[in-house]
């Protein structure tokens, strides 16, 4: 097992481990980069290849401005399914290690911040405060008349959705009528909410991206965290930290497109490489 292996002493990748454990300790400010894999241990579909598809719709086709314009009601069941899904999920043991660390480490004067591409808000669950998610939440709603936004965690998010967003391929649309679906509740607006995330097309919200960056340009170590670093523009985060002569650990199951830029690669499940590289460490303070 590769939990075996990291304890084992002799072991090339407890090796491995130690040269990083030095940096680490070292490090003032950890930007850490994840993606879809750090929550698909947690059993959260990725939609992604072969199973990007709920119903007969390939996924990506669902989250666009033009999907949702032409059929809200299909976009917001497969929407409805997924904050479903997300409320039966929960943290797994690379949430809590990357939560541990900046807890721990907030404590001795060094900050961890948390960027991600992922809407599941699992790092925020498992108590991650340092979070900037690029590609927006679930569990956040956007009026389509007034551009109020705001967290939103109703289960269901509407009446008319109770019971809908089945993936099954032969499950037919609900065609809700678009009244039903969830309205803005600010005073004098019922206009039409839509999730909160940023759909292909669409342009990333400047704020985060700047705050971002600067993480990125002030950091002292990178961590990428289960992406496979395809995925523009957070494919460019960390080979442009490299670049720069910043340490980069890759802690993911396969190699990507990106490995042969960073300095580690901790081949794996993110949940068994990635808390011993965080665990305390000896001359660590208290």
């Amino acid at each position: 097992m590769i939990w075996e292996r990291l304890l084992d002493t002799t072991s090339p990748i407890k090796w491995y481990l130690i040269e990083f454990s030095k940096i680490f300790s070292k490090a003032k400010n950890i930007a850490i980069i994840t993606g879809a894999g750090v929550s698909a241990e947690s059993g959260v579909p990725t939609f992604r290849g072969e199973g990007g598809y709920w119903r007969k719709w390939q996924a990506q086709s669902l989250a666009t401005p033009e999907a949702f314009s032409r059929n809200p009601s299909r976009v917001w069941e497969f929407y409805h399914y997924r904050r479903e899904v997300m409320l039966t999920k929960h943290p797994n043991a690379a949430h809590l290690a990357l939560a541990e660390c900046e807890g721990r480490l907030s404590k001795q004067g060094r900050e961890v911040t948390v960027i991600t591409q992922n809407i599941d808000e699992l790092h925020r669950r498992a108590g991650s405060k340092n979070v900037l998610e690029i590609h927006g939440s679930l569990f956040k709603t956007r009026c389509m008349s007034c551009g109020h936004e705001e967290a939103n965690y109703k289960s269901p998010i509407c009446a008319a959705l109770k019971g809908k967003g089945a993936p099954d391929p032969d499950r037919e649309d609900a065609n809700i009528p678009v009244l039903q679906l969830p309205r803005c509740d600010q005073a004098g607006c019922k206009g039409l909410l839509r999730p909160a995330v940023v759909w292909f097309g669409e342009s990333l919200d400047s704020d985060i991206i700047t705050r971002a960056e600067k993480v990125l340009d002030n950091c002292d170590l990178c961590l990428v965290v289960g992406t496979s670093s395809v995925v523009y523009p957070a494919s460019m985060f960390a080979p442009q930290v490299a670049a720069r002569g910043v340490p980069v650990a890759e802690f993911n199951l396969e190699k990507t497109p990106a490995t042969m830029h960073f300095r580690f690669h901790f081949q794996g499940p993110c949940g068994t490489t990635l808390p011993p590289a965080l665990a305390r460490q000896e001359n660590e303070q208290s």
